[in-house]
């Protein structure tokens, strides 16, 4: 277990952002993780965790306490069950499933991070969400001070959101199994419509996994979605906002706000979310709103590629960051009475 001192966090996220730990702790077991957290536990010290830092803002200030990096290793094949360790590199985990003809992760393909915030986040993109698959999920629990098992129902699923997130003090993930399922080489049925559009097919149909993990990627790397480290559209977190979910209500005023702002004939998009809610686009908001894709004239601007990333050019600092999020969260308010929600984690600040 390699352990440092005041060391730098910025280059274990994808921002590139963030001062430095007071501790940095590089676990590569379960058991060092375990260790790891029990010492911070019985000594009272702050304690982050770090997996692939595609989902951290971390303050220019740094955090002041032990930030353990998990960096364990562990693929698991099993016929169609899958288990991974917390550690492991989600995209490359993908290309593994896609290798061995397995279909439910496929559209997962090119999400920077770890495998162990998968679940934390419910990871989703291009009409899969890893609750569809994950069976299992392997966790300490700081609480009890012993390793449990959570089943699916255990995690308390919903978009972008868990058990884990809900309560970040008090599980670390160690291993996540998945049931995937063996199509004949084939996807599982493709739910959205961009990516049936860019393989020629309708939603629903099946297509050869390589082809769908393949446009997955083309897709994902034609928004800066697809990490680069040559291309600071890719210097960012991916989405910044999660999609705001509303009440009937709430899209009907929103509704007549964007027939005041934009003209009675426009139809914000909008799709079913259950219990009399409809999700909206985070990203129509902050175009329509008048944040473009490139906006801004400092070091921390929204993507070139795409209005739903906020990415760092090279020379920002947090603080940077977080006054550009601050600004979209007012402009889209002002002109459409929609809060936005940031979808990273946010260490030692706030929006």
């Amino acid at each position: 277990m390699q352990e440092l001192h005041d060391a730098p966090l910025a280059p274990l996220t994808t921002f590139r952002l963030g001062g430095p730990a007071t501790r940095l702790v590089t676990a590569t077991t379960d058991a060092e993780v375990i260790a790891a957290v029990r010492e911070a536990d019985d000594t009272g010290t702050p304690l982050l965790l770090i997996g692939g830092g595609s989902n951290l803002v971390i303050g220019d200030k740094g955090f002041d306490g032990t930030a353990l990096h998990i960096a364990t290793r562990g693929f698991s094949l099993d016929g169609t069950t899958l288990e991974l360790a917390a550690g492991e590199i989600w995209t490359d985990a993908v290309a593994r499933t896609v290798e061995a003809g397995l279909a439910g992760v496929e559209c997962l393909a090119g999400i920077p991070g770890s495998a162990g915030a998968t679940p934390i986040q419910n990871v989703g993109a291009y009409g899969q969400e890893v609750s569809a698959t994950i069976t299992e999920v392997t966790a300490y629990d700081r609480r009890s001070r012993e390793t449990v098992a959570l089943s699916n129902a255990d995690c308390a699923f919903s978009y972008r959101h868990s058990r884990f997130k809900a309560d970040p003090e008090r599980y670390v993930v160690l291993r996540v199994r998945f049931e995937l399922e063996d199509a004949g080489g084939l996807s599982a049925p493709l739910r959205y419509a961009e990516t049936a559009r860019a393989l020629g097919v309708e939603a629903g149909d099946r297509v050869p996994l390589t082809a769908a993990r393949e446009t997955v990627l083309k897709l994902r790397a034609g928004k800066g979605m697809v990490l680069d480290p040559e291309d600071h559209d890719t210097w960012s977190a991916g989405s910044f906002f999660t999609n705001p979910i509303l009440t009937d209500e709430q899209f009907a005023a929103f509704r007549s706000r964007v027939a005041e702002r934009l003209g009675d004939t426009v139809e914000p998009p909008a799709f079913p979310a259950g219990d009399g809610r409809v999700k909206t686009s985070a990203a129509w908001l902050i175009d329509k709103a008048g944040f473009t894709k490139g906006y801004g004239t400092g070091p921390a601007r929204i993507s070139t590629k795409h209005t739903l990333a906020l990415t760092n050019r090279g020379e920002a600092t947090t603080e940077d960051l977080l006054a550009l999020a601050r600004e979209v969260v007012a402009g889209v308010h002002e002109a459409f009475g929609v809060t936005l929600v940031n979808e990273p984690v946010t260490v030692g600040v706030s929006l």
